[in-house]
């Protein structure tokens, strides 16, 4: 637990403000590793689930001599008890967000209503991080979300919270920033809200791109949004990239030089345990490669390799095309059927058991008009499209661009920008979901950069 004591002792190890970060909902550690990068001090991470703790205790905090920890437990039970001492504090973290996204909603209604809306606690443990963080006396904050909770049945919860901090004497504002603007090679959307104690004389600065977009006339879901924002007096529309900037990373950019494991359908599937460390396929081709070798320079091995043996649809992977969803996926598994059925000469209206046999082994049992978007192959050409925490359950969602599976662990990692000397801890489950509720550290970074521009403007 953080303690006066520890925190005056230990003050030498922060940036010259004295600034340390305390971390809830902290997950795997993702938005702190950004602030670490930029030279924060990660005074402790609280999270509750159990592999995501150790991940973060892992990453964050082992090398610190055990100055600073990560806790396993819940923000609902978590009391800050350090005064701070002549050392300052920014409390970062993302609550919970499956009750507003539209994933979340879907699920929670199968579970029944009494996890929906109102009823879902998890709604306003919004509520809970800022009870620590102005427990904390924060100087700064930096609230992660997902964009569907502008409109939690019909509440704008990132007002909301703007409306309470500015009652507790800071100024605060929220946006919505891309990760693809931050060398992140994928399209991310997801809420901020940052806000400054007043007396601290501040201004909110947001975080400054990276990268553009290749195509300027392309806009998100949420772009197309931000006019319909501005009447919301706490909403600042993101900086734009400047003229001269790269454009996006892309998929191969990210993920090109990771181990080859499944050449074609035929190859015989091979489990590779989490911590086995295989060989680069390539030297580092560029500077996204590069930096995420940045710790493993001398490293000709990477770990992380692990994928799902989905043997039944290796066969219809090979056969999408890139973009390709569960719609194109669906009618190729007929194909296969008919092509399958053919050669063994099973005809259905003569041999309908057989036939029912051969089709379950074949094809999948979902619906393609309801289920199409559970399913996508990467393009090569473009960053990858948002990874979520569905991950843990299977990869679906992210086929490979050039082999017949689902990404492995370190492909997923690299798609959220984390390094390769980044552990996972728990099963290859933990590690998924671990990295599709994560936010990039690369965006983290420039959002790390862009508080100490704040705090530093109003010295």
């Amino acid at each position: 637990m953080l303690t006066k004591n520890n925190f005056r002792n230990n003050k030498s190890n922060y940036p010259s403000q004295q600034y340390g970060v305390l971390d809830l909902f902290s997950g795997c550690g993702g938005l702190a590793l950004g602030f670490k990068h930029k030279g924060f001090s990660i005074l402790e991470s609280v999270e509750i689930d159990k592999a995501a703790s150790k991940t973060a205790g892992y990453n964050l905090h082992t090398n610190d001599n055990k100055r600073t920890h990560s806790s396993h437990k819940s923000v609902l039970d978590f009391t800050y008890q350090g005064d701070g001492g002549n050392g300052k504090v920014i409390t970062i973290g993302g609550p919970p967000c499956q009750a507003y996204s539209n994933i979340g909603k879907a699920k929670i209604k199968s579970l029944g209503i009494e996890r929906f809306g109102l009823n879902d606690d998890r709604a306003f443990l919004y509520e809970e991080f800022l009870r620590v963080a102005l427990e904390a006396s924060s100087d700064f904050i930096v609230m992660e979300n997902v964009p569907e909770a502008v409109n939690f049945l019909g509440v704008n919860i990132a007002s909301e919270v703007c409306m309470k901090l500015e009652k507790n004497g800071y100024k605060a504002v929220w946006t919505i920033l891309n990760a693809a603007d931050f060398g992140v090679p994928q399209t991310r959307e997801r809420l901020f809200v940052f806000a400054v104690k007043r007396e601290a004389g501040g201004e909110i600065l947001l975080p400054d791109p990276t990268h553009q977009k290749p195509d300027k006339k392309f806009k998100t879901q949420n772009e197309k949004r931000f006019k319909s924002f501005c009447s919301d007096p706490y909403f600042r529309e993101p900086n734009k990239p400047d003229k001269d900037l790269p454009f996006w990373v892309t998929t191969h950019e990210a993920i090109s030089d990771l181990p080859e494991l499944l050449i074609d359908s035929d190859t015989e599937y091979e489990y590779f345990k989490p911590n086995v460390r295989l060989p680069y396929l390539t030297e580092a081709k560029n500077d996204y490669q590069k930096k995420m070798r940045k710790n493993t320079f001398n490293a000709s091995y990477v770990s992380g390799n692990s994928y799902r043996n989905t043997a039944r649809d290796f066969r219809i992977f090979e056969e999408m095309h890139w973009g390709d969803d569960y719609r194109h996926a669906y009618d190729i598994a007929h194909k296969i059927l008919r092509r399958e059925a053919k050669r063994l000469k099973v005809v259905q209206s003569r041999h309908p058991d057989k036939y029912k046999e051969l089709k379950k082994k074949l094809v999948p049992p979902y619906d393609k008009n309801k289920f199409f978007t559970k399913w996508k192959r990467l393009s090569p050409h473009k960053p990858s499209h948002t990874l979520v925490a569905h991950l843990g359950t299977d990869t679906y969602s992210h086929i490979h661009p050039y082999e017949p599976r689902g990404i492995t662990i370190r492909e997923a990692a690299r798609l959220q920008s984390f390094p390769d000397d980044f552990l996972f801890q728990g099963s290859m489950g933990d590690s998924f979901k671990q990295i599709g509720n994560a936010v990039p550290p690369l965006m983290s970074e420039a959002i790390a950069e862009a508080v100490e521009k704040s705090l530093n403007s109003g010295v």
